[in-house]
């Protein structure tokens, strides 16, 4: 399954068809295809409250004044998970991501049935990260 998925709506494809072991496969990937994030942005400053995992975001923006993120985790799973998170903002303008509705983009993958709750409880406070980098760009 060494494929490159570029899009969500691919991603969830493939994941609705897949046995719980398989979409921990898929995330485990997912999170593998994220761009490398250097150790030196991994500071206090960039880490990510209330991760059981850590968790570091990132944010850079690209010269059409559209936002990126490099992002981390010590934990497979939970970098995938930030892989999903990723697909649904990068690349947009900061006004697109705060009209972006993350959870509903990711409801479909049920990431709360499909993982503890330790492993998830993180992500509102990434995804509140990624929103508040964006109102302060917009």
């Amino acid at each position: 399954m060494a494929m490159t998925m570029t899009d969500l709506a691919d991603i969830q494809e493939e994941y609705e068809f897949l046995d719980a072991d398989d979409r921990y496969r898929l995330l485990i990937d997912l999170g593998r295809q994220l761009p490398a994030m250097p150790d030196a942005l991994k500071t206090d400053a960039t880490l990510v409250r209330g991760c059981s995992a850590s968790v570091w975001v990132y944010p850079t923006q690209l010269e059409e004044g559209n936002l990126d993120f490099l992002a981390d985790s010590n934990a497979a799973i939970t970098k995938g998970i930030i892989a999903l998170v990723l697909k649904t903002v990068q690349g947009k303008k900061a006004a697109e991501i705060l009209s972006t509705d993350i959870d509903t983009a990711l409801a479909p993958f049920d990431l709360k049935n499909q993982l503890s709750s330790n492993r998830t409880q993180g992500i509102p406070n990434m995804i509140a990260l990624i929103k508040e980098t964006a109102q302060r760009l917009a």
